[in-house]
């Protein structure tokens, strides 16, 4: 996430990385807040970068015993928008050469939007990910389809 993400007045990622990933207690509160639910502590879930408005894309640990590249990515935005974008870190990488971030993967694309795949951003999925290059329609997708109770599990927390 060292690369940096060109905005572009709108025409680019709309993505903000973090240096860090927040604190158990920054997650508790911030997930807390969005739900309206005092009791869920948001463990499962490790904040990584958010967008312009204060959506959140964070890691979902629902792959026990597994490393923390091997968990989908999942968006949650301050609108209430969210969505698992990508399978696993690799599949983030990916998503995000071809030009999409957590926001736009999570959500419809605004009209007259284009994404603008990120050459730099491809190198560093090479490396991490070899040869499992994907267009983010086929990430997105197969993110949706292996986590469909992503977005209800969540709802269901909402107050």
């Amino acid at each position: 996430m060292a690369l940096p993400f060109d905005y572009a007045d709108g025409a680019g990622v709309d993505f903000e990385p973090f240096t860090a990933f927040l604190s158990a207690e920054e997650t508790t509160a911030w997930f807390r807040a969005w739900t309206g639910n005092g009791e869920p502590q948001g463990d499962d879930l490790w904040p990584f970068g958010q967008d312009g408005s204060g959506g959140y894309a964070a890691f979902w640990l629902v792959r026990p015993g597994r490393p923390l590249a091997d968990q989908p990515v999942v968006f949650l935005g301050s609108e209430g928008e969210t969505g698992v974008v990508a399978r696993d870190l690799g599949a983030f990488l990916w998503l995000l050469a071809d030009g999409f971030g957590p926001l736009e993967a999570a959500t419809s694309c605004q009209p007259g939007w284009t994404p603008r795949p990120n050459q730099e951003m491809a190198a560093v999925a090479e490396r991490f990910a070899p040869g499992l290059r994907q267009p983010a329609a086929m990430v997105i997708e197969q993110a949706a389809e292996e986590f469909l109770h992503f977005t209800d599990s969540i709802v269901a927390l909402c107050r």
